[in-house]
């Protein structure tokens, strides 16, 4: 048969809402433990990534993991598949003690692991059915005929346990080559072949139709039914009421809570997102916008979302609050010249503003700080001057010759104004904290006196005391009459830091608030898509502003509180 489906992401919903009785969370313990964890812990230099996680994976259960961005979900998997040796705590399989120390190893231990990067499965320049069978290629027939059938006969079969008949011409094309959603296919299938004890499945459905993932979801049960052990990482909590026996909540390295059904799903996103804090939005009142910097009309960051209206205004800073596939980091790469807009059209001040790349974007006085700070942040083995001013470089010259003190001047300035903890603007970043790291890398894109500065979760591995530094310099851009956009998955940091809260959920905004006039239950509800459930904050401003498009082809309602008196001080 020819293979003809088509290769964009699944259409099934990001967020349902599935909510249990709230009740305080069992801790429920793995029947029959396959895999135990005890102890264990990752740290890359001072920054504590995972910290004690005991936990055990049954037999004949599939254990749903739930984390924000940087809660230590991706750690713990590296460990369990062998990907970082470097951790230390115990790992068991079955009542032996071992120590994975490759992905090799754990796949012979009976580990197998099918990562959210794709592409890192897949060997370029094999075929599907090489790669299909890349674990029996060193005792294949070296009679090329008969590797070739073999392979073919091989392959068909893994694909057969996920319900799949591709063609001959599929199974001898390069695997590279494939639509996403088939290469996705092509490694679970693989992990399959080596009749694993846990099989630990990171974001499975993420590049897959509709019909691809309830077709996987029939495999995992019936997997499950034979006794195999199956971790799920997911943030789409319609697949996890649907599949999962148990939820473990991570945050900031910690296990937050393990529970069995029915899911208290109100307190599971408490635990994720995290609870209440006495820094919550301390502030004063929050500061209403004047003018409106940026616009976004009719925009459309993710496929199959509706169009969204977004008033980004002069004096706030606006706190956008979203899980993963929420279309936060999308919105930030498309206002940062990183990416485009699928539908609709951006402002700046007033004029069009379309963004082809970041320098576009920092020429009209729009910077990103990125999400990635390690991979697109800060510049490893330089120091911390040089990482403060690379960008500005021809600022800092005259006729080709640097200025020393004027580069020296914009590196202090940023180093004293957050406090950056460095022997001088002359050490290595690399000698730095992650805190201290992000400071820079903010500071670098704050000293160039942004009009619009937008931040992707620039508080991860951040300390409060950093958090509250950075935030108190946002609020001093945003009062010298510039704006300021905070991205993140976490609650405490958006209420501590913004005047305007919106929630994305699935790339539709589904609360847009003064940070005075909502409280955590009603994130929570907009979170879970309840908004017009929860309970109004009371006030002038109680009624969310929110785009809600019956389908994607409907007019979008404004997303534009009131104008308001400037903030007060409290």
């Amino acid at each position: 048969m020819t293979d003809s489906r088509s290769e964009h992401p699944g259409g099934h919903d990001a967020v349902v809402s599935p909510v249990g009785v709230p009740a305080a969370l069992p801790v429920v313990a793995a029947p029959d433990a396959v895999v135990s964890l005890s102890g264990v812990s990752v740290a890359y230099g001072s920054n504590v990534v995972l910290q004690g996680v005991d936990l055990a994976f049954g037999a004949g259960e599939i254990t749903a993991l739930l984390g924000a961005n940087g809660a230590g979900k991706s750690t713990l998997i590296k460990a369990l598949s062998g990907a970082n040796a470097r951790y230390g705590g115990e790992i068991r399989i079955g009542d032996d003690v071992v120590h994975l120390s490759s992905p090799v190893q754990a796949r012979q231990l009976g580990i197998s692991t099918v990562h959210q990067k794709v592409a890192d499965g897949i060997v370029p320049g094999l075929s599907v059915a090489e790669n299909l069978t890349l674990d029996d290629l060193a005792q294949a027939s070296r009679h090329p005929l008969r590797r070739r059938r073999q392979a073919l006969a091989d392959a068909r079969a893994a694909l057969g346990t996920l319900g799949l008949d591709w063609s001959d011409a599929v199974l001898e094309r390069d695997a590279a080559t494939l639509p996403i959603s088939d290469a996705q296919l092509l490694v679970l299938a693989r992990a399959l072949r080596s009749t694993p004890r846990l099989l630990i499945l990171d974001e499975p459905t993420s590049a897959l139709t509709a019909a691809e993932a309830e077709r996987l979801f029939g495999v995992l049960r019936a997997l499950r039914a034979q006794g195999l052990s199956i971790v799920y990482v997911s943030h789409r909590f319609g697949e996890i009421e649907a599949l999962a026996d148990r939820v473990v909540v991570l945050r900031d390295g910690l296990v937050q809570s393990v529970s069995a059904r029915p899911f208290a799903w109100h307190e599971l996103l408490h635990d994720m997102l995290g609870r209440q804090t006495a820094l919550e939005n301390d502030r004063g009142t929050a500061a209403r916008g004047t003018d409106a910097v940026a616009r976004l009309d009719g925009v459309v960051a993710l496929p199959d979302a509706p169009p969204i209206d977004l008033e980004i205004r002069r004096g706030e800073v606006l706190g956008v609050l979203g899980l993963i596939g929420a279309g936060k980091t999308e919105l930030a790469e498309l206002l940062g010249g990183l990416a485009q807009p699928l539908a609709g059209t951006l402002t700046l001040e007033g004029a069009p503003y379309a963004p082809k790349r970041p320098s576009d974007a920092i020429r009209a006085g729009v910077v990103l700080v990125p999400e990635d700070r390690q991979k697109q942040g800060i510049l490893p083995g330089w120091s911390v001057l040089r990482n403060i001013t690379l960008p500005f470089l021809a600022e800092s010259s005259a006729l080709g010759l640097l200025r020393r003190r004027s580069e020296r001047s914009r590196a202090d300035t940023v180093i004293d104004t957050l406090s950056v903890v460095t022997a001088g603007p002359d050490a290595l970043i690399d000698d730095l904290s992650g805190g201290n790291q992000q400071k820079v890398v903010v500071g670098r894109w704050l000293s160039a006196a942004p009009k619009l500065a937008l931040l992707d979760e620039p508080f991860r591995g951040v300390d409060i005391a950093a958090r509250r530094e950075i935030g108190a310099r946002l609020a001093a851009i945003a009062a010298d009459g510039a704006a300021a956009v905070v991205f993140s998955s976490d609650v405490d940091e958006i209420l501590e830091v913004a005047d305007r809260i919106v929630v994305l959920v699935a790339g539709r905004i589904e609360l847009d608030r003064y940070a005075d006039t909502v409280d955590r239950p009603t994130i929570i509800h907009a979170f879970l898509g309840e908004t017009a459930s929860a309970p109004a904050p009371s006030g002038p401003a109680a009624a969310p502003a929110t785009t809600h498009a019956a389908s994607p082809g409907a007019t979008p309602t404004s997303s534009t509180p009131e104008s308001r008196p400037e903030r007060t001080s409290s």
